[in-house]
């Protein structure tokens, strides 16, 4: 039987708000309640093929930079000492970043799970006076006159410092309001500023410094494989209804060479290969990725490389020494850049089926270290022959999976390392690679970054040349991930650029024009019952800090028979309704039978449980965008049936479904389309 909307109150009163799709199955932990409003949660991505998507199949590229510290000791990403952290987002933002990769430690996320977040240091936050003081001569100092910058990062005093978690979560908000997004690298065990030396994710008794690199910096405790995994599936918990955080690198830069003696693979090595060694990095990213994805299956998983692999081809295996200085044709074992090599992923890829996994080698030029490849005049065919298509491109020419270089960039030394970013620039651009530049930050010993030495300015010919991987039209506006918060005040959201047609460098000229995210507006109902009821009230207001709504209810109990009623609140307007009948009035349905059922079919009913709701709207949204899991023979145990495509396809009846079904669907939830009349 079909429902209306007013069906579902049920009672006095019914309060209804979310996203037109992907409803996360698991709520966030509540330690920690400073996460950023979501009133939408519509932007997850998805993989297909080597390309994203958005959730009504809209190719998106991620073309962002690392912003790194709270990896390192001071556990807050650096440089806000000098900058306070909205001008910075906001310079971030306007300068088209549409999302930033926050290396982080897991001994920062224990801290945060164990409920006792570590403090932070070098940060400048104050708010002084707090409140406005009025002298004995009546003159008045304005709250914030002598200290305001990065006031939100102090408690009401105006000067104690919140914790790191507290802030971490400001950060996030911030990100939120201007339109950025957010990817999570778990860089290294312990809080170290040099902990991406070391090679594993875990404390290893014979891995070199393990007592330095994966010994808590702060809490002396050794770090496990068990910490590793599940203090970043708690984040991803705790984040699973806030799409600030649409990623996790689950380690940064996992490496380790094999050595020229012994007859078994060293336990301090990363590896990739069919065991469930705890040094497989393949078995290990598979069991982390498959921990986050069931707090939260929306996320995007990202997977490094390792350094060296045996070459298979001449019969080595992983227990096979190398061979110092081989002469050529002596070789044993392939090198790359740490976290750089995936040629294991041809054969043995991590959670092939999942649509959630993208693959993040790092890749940097000469400046960094001489690699061989470097070693002639090298072009980008000599670049692709040599090193980069046998240990990552194949992904991304064969169609396997998405690639996002997580770390690129050097020095502007006008010589090879240039040339060498300007080729991998150019690569990327040509064949729709995702992308995070290292980095922000000007304290980058082996690259620098894209500010100054004080934070507060741009190396513009540094930026020059990273900003034509940025994704933008050809008027130059840069393309934010958020559907509905455009990117900075030069940027576009994706809603915007998809409504728009205008050409992208995407693909080579990709334009606008694709399907924008309809959003399920909030709804709060109220029937005529007779009868003892719970009186509901919800106000909603909207702070201009942050442009989210804050939604406070209080509750009582009366016996009274209460006017029919019903209200819709969307971001910008409210409309009330009053005895609500005529479902093809443009108001609100009040009754369960408005809408005849269609012989052999339920107009609507897309999930085949009789009724319709938004649940019908999100399935139909889902087996667009990911028809593998959710189609007719998805994967997944609650894909749409085919019965339930001939009762989704309300615009032609004809057995399929478009995105135009869903949206005649909310119309029709929200009392402006009529199935009767069609209108």
């Amino acid at each position: 039987m079909l429902k209306s909307l007013a069906a579902v109150a049920a009672a006095a009163a019914l309060t209804v708000s979310g996203a037109a799709y992907y409803a996360p199955a698991v709520a966030p932990d509540t330690i920690g309640v400073a996460i950023a409003a979501d009133d939408n949660n519509d932007d997850w991505l998805h993989a297909k093929g080597s390309r994203l998507y958005d959730m009504n199949g809209n190719e998106v590229w991620l073309t962002g930079a690392n912003w790194f510290g709270l990896n390192c000791t001071e556990n807050v990403p650096h440089g806000l000492y000098a900058r306070d952290v909205d001008d910075l987002l906001k310079s971030v933002a306007d300068h088209g970043i549409n999302i930033i990769r926050f290396p982080i430690s897991t001994e920062l996320l224990l801290s945060w799970m164990d409920g006792k977040p570590l403090p932070v240091s070098s940060v400048q936050a104050s708010y002084n006076p707090p409140q406005d003081e009025v002298g004995e001569d009546g003159t008045i100092t304005p709250a914030g006159k002598y200290g305001n910058i990065n006031k939100e990062f102090v408690e009401s005093d105006g000067k104690t410092l919140k914790d790191s978690m507290a802030i971490f979560d400001i950060i996030m908000q911030k990100c939120k309001k201007y339109g950025i997004k957010a990817l999570i690298d778990v860089h290294s065990p312990a809080s170290h500023n040099s902990g991406h030396n070391y090679n594993l994710w875990y404390y290893e008794p014979t891995a070199e410094d393990c007592d330095g690199m994966a010994t808590g910096h702060f809490s002396k405790a050794k770090i496990t494989w068990d910490d590793w995994k599940d203090s970043i599936t708690w984040l991803a918990k705790k984040y699973a209804n806030d799409d600030t955080i649409v990623a996790y690198d689950l380690k940064n830069e996992p490496h380790g060479k094999r050595g020229y003696n012994g007859t078994e693979c060293p336990a301090n090595m990363a590896k990739w290969d069919d065991s469930t060694d705890k040094n497989n990095w393949r078995y290990s990213a598979e069991e982390c990725a498959k921990s986050i994805l069931a707090v939260n299956p929306n996320a995007l998983i990202l997977v490094e490389g390792i350094e060296q692999s045996p070459m298979f081809d001449k019969n080595i295996t992983w227990d096979d020494a190398d061979k110092f200085n081989p002469e050529p044709g002596e070789e044993k074992w392939y090198g790359a850049w740490w976290g750089g090599n995936l040629r294991g992923v041809k054969e043995l890829p991590v959670l092939p089926e999942s649509s959630q996994i993208v693959y993040s080698p790092h890749d940097y030029g000469p400046s960094v270290y001489a690699q061989t490849w470097f070693n002639k005049n090298f072009t980008t065919e000599t670049l692709l022959d040599d090193y980069w298509y046998d240990t990552w491109a194949y992904i991304n020419k064969e169609d396997i999976a998405p690639l996002l270089i997580g770390e690129w960039g050097g020095h502007m030394d006008k010589g090879a390392n240039q040339k060498w970013m300007e080729l991998l620039r150019d690569y990327m651009i040509n064949n729709h690679i995702n992308h995070t530049f290292w980095c922000i930050n000007p304290n980058s010993g082996d690259t620098g970054g894209l500010l100054d030495s004080t934070f507060m300015n741009w190396d513009n010919n540094k930026y020059s040349l990273f900003e034509k991987s940025l994704w933008q039209t050809d008027s130059g506006k840069y393309i934010g991930l958020d559907h509905q918060t455009a990117l900075g005040d030069n940027g576009l959201s994706l809603n915007q650029f998809y409504s728009s047609g205008a050409k992208s460098n995407l693909d080579g000229g990709k334009a606008g024009g694709g399907t924008p995210i309809v959003v399920e507006p909030k709804v709060t109902i109220t029937t005529s019952q007779p009868t003892t009821t719970t009186t509901t009230t919800t106000t909603t207001t909207k702070t201009s800090t942050t442009s989210k709504e804050t939604t406070t209810t209080t509750t009582s109990a009366t016996t009274s028979k209460t006017t029919t009623s019903a209200t819709v609140t969307t971001s910008s307007t409210t409309i009330t309704t009053i005895k609500g009948t005529d479902i093809g009035s443009g108001q609100l349905p009040t009754t369960t039978s408005a809408v005849p059922e269609v012989t052999g079919t339920v107009w609507g009913d897309s999930n085949g449980d009789g009724e319709v709701d938004m649940s019908d709207v999100v399935l139909i949204m889902q087996s667009l965008a990911n028809p593998n899991k959710y189609g007719v023979n998805g994967t997944d145990k609650n894909h749409i049936t085919q019965a339930g495509l001939n009762n989704a396809s309300v615009v032609n009846n004809n057995g399929s479904v478009t995105n135009n079904d869903a949206v005649r669907i909310q119309l029709y939830l929200l009392g402006k389309f009529d199935p009767k009349t069609g209108k």
